[in-house]
């Protein structure tokens, strides 16, 4: 019982110190390290936790030197933090480049099988940003925190209110009715329309062959928008860098 409420002292004493250690060590790493976790700041943070996670619960543990490891990683991060202000190409060994993976309402494909990122991970992360339909899209780009920034197409772009003292125009909702080359019939049936009809929609536009389409969504309107898979090659593509 004595030895049980000795380690529990010894415990709720690690807490009391390590916490505020890890807190000052944390701010002095900075705000890049706190919101937006590149590769790099990512690993000490897992680093860190592991073992802050390992001193508390384990009283066997001498507790120095995993202050003294608490400090040096944050005065470590720090030095690798200034290199990459000061040299972009230790930055690019260190975090990944930005990545466009829609330009002008086109997904761009090898772009999204090169972060390993699929239609749905874009889709949602659009949706995160208010935006519905993909032809609304001028440019979006997965940041290298894998956060999407996204530039809207000029004529859909919000007009401020207190700019123009007129209401915000709506964005429209479209509907995945082809991923991949997959035709979803209950997309069509929710908008009143059948296959037939899509493939005389793509027949009209010079597709013959559905697995040519890498993704296609559909309007209230019945507006098809299609993204092929090879559309990257007819497509510029901004150079986005850090």
């Amino acid at each position: 019982m004595l030895d049980l409420m000795k380690d529990l002292l010894i415990v709720s004493g690690r807490i009391v110190t390590i916490i505020p250690l890890l807190f000052f060590m944390t701010l002095f790493m900075g705000k890049r390290a706190i919101a937006e976790l590149p590769v790099f700041d990512f690993l000490i943070v897992i680093i860190l936790g592991a073992l802050v996670g390992a001193d508390i619960a384990d009283p066997e543990i001498n507790h120095i030197p995993t202050a003294y490891a608490i400090i040096a990683i944050a005065l470590f991060q720090r030095i690798v933090a200034n290199w990459k202000i000061s040299n972009r190409k230790i930055g690019r060994l260190l975090t990944f480049e930005p990545t466009v993976v829609i330009q002008d309402g086109k997904f761009i494909h090898k772009n999204l099988k090169q972060i390993r990122y699929s239609i749905d991970n874009i889709l949602q992360l659009l949706r995160e940003k208010d935006v519905f339909d993909i032809s609304e899209v001028e440019t979006a780009v997965v940041e290298p925190s894998g956060g999407l920034s996204v530039l809207k197409k000029p004529e859909k772009q919000n007009i401020k209110v207190e700019d123009m003292y007129i209401a915000t125009p709506t964005s429209s909702i479209s509907f995945p009715v082809i991923v991949e080359g997959k035709i979803y019939p209950e997309v069509l049936k929710e908008v009143h329309l059948n296959e037939p009809w899509l493939i005389q929609h793509l027949a009209d536009q010079g597709i013959d062959n559905v697995e040519e389409i890498f993704f296609a969504s559909i309007n209230r309107k019945l507006e098809l928008h299609i993204s092929l898979r090879n559309d990257e090659d007819n497509t510029s593509i901004p150079p986005i860098l850090h």
